[in-house]
């Protein structure tokens, strides 16, 4: 009986071998990490499952890490993935993963899913233009010509769950499996995939997410890149503070100007806008014993008196949906005791509650149907505030008048004061009348007394309107001011007296052609009388006007009429 028994073990444990030596999810997907610990119910995430379920690897192969297999599974190269979420995710939102796949040079997916050579890629890999990588579309048609994937053993995950039957699942040709928490997700993919995962029961602090990809190949499937990142789950709301001042050289540093009102802008980080429906309030400390401020406003703003350092501390409050407390069970009812031989009056048995009793009577919290939770965050940070220039005026421009003017430029002395800190540096701007092209630039060192009154001489080319744009700075501060400057079109008298001479000039030659052009067009010709008995009848004025004409105008014989062919035209 004992050897039946023996023999009896011995096929059991060779039966359970198979099984025991079948890789699980934890060990493909985990790469080498520590084992996660068996996940609860209550941990679980939706749509997820344990990872110690069994890996296909038949279908769907495993291979190390500096295996030489890796450099043989992709054409023209390796393929990368890159992991990327947006951490930190408060407990309870939603956090998104993408994965997206980096292919060899010149290599790209197209609109089929296909992976094609690239045309327009230089100096690309030996594949003609436009030509297949990998041609998945005549792969799936040979295996598959309905509008879902068949019931076969390839159209199935590592798991051996099959492919869901979705519009385009042909042109999907990838497989993600994420990993997470001892827990894995799968889906097909192109050549990215996007995962959303609710943190509700999800452990606080920072958590490691791994990816393994797939590709379709003619009998299984074969891995091409795998990949990690940290993602962070918190219960604080994550937040952040932009701040901005006035005249602030530099709003990077922490330091700010005295007097002049800090802008604060809070940032809260709620990609998944989880808390889009909950009231938040601002709680600002600002260090200068000014008190406590509360706010429903992201947007605040702080004037400090005082040199010094100062810590600045903000408190968020929200309120947002939580899980509810568990009820608390009803209390035992207490029996009394019995002895023997002793009689119970039936007045000191406990007496049943009616039906109408509230739930209070009950002895049991009856749990609220929006059940919620109070959720903070913090900012702090050191401000130091020192003095700066607060501002900048222009006061009075007067135009320089040249006793010898060499050049067209119009010179023009600019009065300036400013308030706070003295400047050490000025500058100007001087653009067209929108103030958008600057055409001159000029800076210079300025020495300034304690009352900053200083006078800057700036020059103008030509007439017209003119913005000119004034900062003065110093290593903390910077202050501007904006003003039109019109330039009139008056000249010089040198200036005046050459554009009269050209003027003049230019008049007298456009007489000079108008006199000659109107003498050609209507002048007269006179035939020559053959009658003996008749004298010229012209006087000494004509003569003379011939005879200056002859002088000033010699005319050409060949134009003359009498030249001419047919008698009687002229």
């Amino acid at each position: 009986m004992a050897g039946l028994c023996s023999l009896l073990g011995l096929f059991l444990l060779a039966g359970s071998l198979p099984l025991d030596a079948a890789k699980r999810f934890r060990d493909v997907v985990s790469h080498g990490g520590a084992a996660a610990p068996i996940v609860r119910h209550q941990d679980r995430l939706h749509g997820w499952s344990p990872d110690q379920n069994i890996w296909n690897e038949k279908l769907y192969p495993v291979w190390k890490e500096g295996d030489s297999q890796w450099k043989n599974c992709w054409k023209g190269g390796q393929v990368q993935a890159i992991l990327t979420s947006d951490s930190p995710a408060l407990v309870g939102s939603n956090i998104t993963f993408v994965v997206s796949l980096l292919f060899p040079r010149c290599q790209k997916e197209d609109e089929s899913g296909n992976i094609i050579y690239d045309g327009s890629c230089k100096n690309g890999t030996a594949g003609s233009p436009d030509s297949y990588v990998y041609n998945w579309t005549v792969w799936t048609e040979e295996r598959d010509s309905g509008k879902c994937p068949n019931k076969s053993a390839h159209h199935v995950f590592p798991d051996g769950k099959p492919f869901p039957c979705h519009p385009g699942w042909k042109r999907k040709n990838f497989v993600y499996v994420f990993h997470t928490l001892g827990q894995y997700f799968q889906k097909l993919g192109r050549s990215s995939a996007v995962v959303s995962v609710n943190t509700a029961n999800m452990t606080v602090g920072p958590q490691l997410m791994e990816v393994t990809v797939y590709r379709r190949g003619h009998r299984s499937y074969i891995p091409v890149a795998s990949t990690r990142d940290i993602y962070t789950v918190t219960d604080e709301i994550p937040v952040f503070v932009n701040m901005s001042q006035k005249n602030d050289r530099n709003s990077s540093d922490d330091i700010f100007i005295k007097d002049l009102p800090i802008k604060f802008d809070v940032h809260v980080h709620d990609p998944g806008h989880f808390l889009n429906t909950s009231a938040i309030y601002y709680k600002w400390e600002f260090g200068d014993n000014s008190g406590l401020f509360v706010s429903n406003s992201s947007a605040f703003s702080h004037t400090y008196t005082l040199n010094g350092s100062f810590v600045l501390n903000l408190t968020i409050q929200a309120v947002v949906p939580g899980p509810c407390p568990p009820p608390s069970p009803r209390p035992p009812t207490p029996t009394p005791p019995h002895f023997p031989g002793t009689t119970v009056n039936s007045s000191d048995a406990p007496t049943p509650l009616p039906t109408s009793a509230s739930p209070q009577d009950w002895g049991r919290e009856a749990p609220d149907e929006s059940c919620q939770v109070t959720r903070y965050g913090h900012f702090i940070a050191s401000l130091t505030i020192i003095e700066g220039i607060l501002e900048v005026n222009i006061i009075q421009m007067t135009k320089i008048q040249k006793l010898a003017p060499q050049t067209a430029d119009s010179t023009i002395d600019f009065v300036v004061t400013c308030q706070g800190n003295t400047p050490t540096d000025v500058c100007t701007v001087i653009s067209d009348p929108t103030c958008l092209w600057p055409q001159n630039t000029v800076c210079d060192p300025v020495e300034v007394s304690d009352q900053c009154l200083l006078t800057i001489r700036r020059a103008f080319s030509g007439a017209g309107m003119y913005c000119m744009n004034l900062t003065l700075g110093n290593e903390a501060s910077l202050a501007l001011t904006s003003t039109l400057v019109s330039i009139d079109g008056r000249g010089s008298p040198a200036r005046i007296e050459t554009g009269i001479l050209v003027s003049i000039s230019a008049l007298m030659v456009f007489i000079i052609l108008v006199t000659f052009f109107v003498y050609k067009r209507y002048k007269e010709y006179k035939p020559i009388e053959s009658c003996p008995g008749k004298a010229v009848n012209g006087n000494g004025l004509d003569v003379s006007f011939h005879n200056g004409k002859a002088v000033f105008f010699p005319a050409n014989n060949e134009k003359d009429p009498l030249l001419k062919k047919e008698a009687g035209i002229v």
